[in-house]
């Protein structure tokens, strides 16, 4: 029964080791806010897109922004020096160029390039993301707000007036 016991505890322990990456109240309201925000943020600009038509909409948008919050957050957490940050703000810039490019369709002409708009979204998306995790709520906001005034709005400038009747 006493060797129970210890096993019970050694468990314990370990779990309530493993799970101590949010220290206090103050550092898990803090984390769930960021990544909160980059999801939510994500998913307004993705709103966005999947109302145009487009292939990458709510989930995608969100994804990648809190998956982009999460990759600084942590290390960031962790006490990451700035040129540790600075490499994994690189990966995850590289990493989602990969994703972006996988968006973009060439056609036989050269004005015939569909997918650009989507793939700069996703690539913005994540940076909204990197900005959030790394604390800087504010401007996340502000960036999110004018992408969606470049995505809804601008086309709106450049429509051709249409003929009349």
């Amino acid at each position: 029964m006493a060797d129970m016991e210890q096993v019970v505890r050694i468990v314990s322990s370990t779990l309530a080791d493993e799970f101590s990456d949010l220290t206090d109240i103050e550092q898990g309201t803090r984390v769930t806010l960021r990544l909160l925000l980059a999801a939510l943020l994500g998913g307004v600009l993705g709103l966005e897109r999947e109302r145009q038509g487009k292939a990458a909409g709510v989930r995608t948008h969100m994804l990648v922004c809190l998956g982009a919050a999460l990759f600084v957050l942590v290390p960031d957490m962790a006490g990451a020096l700035d040129d540790a940050m600075s490499r994994v703000i690189q990966g995850v810039v590289a990493g989602v160029g990969f994703l972006g490019a996988g968006t973009i369709l060439k056609g036989d002409a050269a004005n015939q390039v569909k997918g650009l708009t989507t793939a700069a979204g996703i690539w913005l998306t994540a940076a909204i993301g990197v900005t959030i995790g790394l604390g800087h709520q504010a401007t996340g906001l502000l960036c999110a707000a004018l992408a969606l005034i470049i995505l809804h709005l601008v086309p709106m400038l450049f429509r051709s007036p249409q003929s009349p009747s």
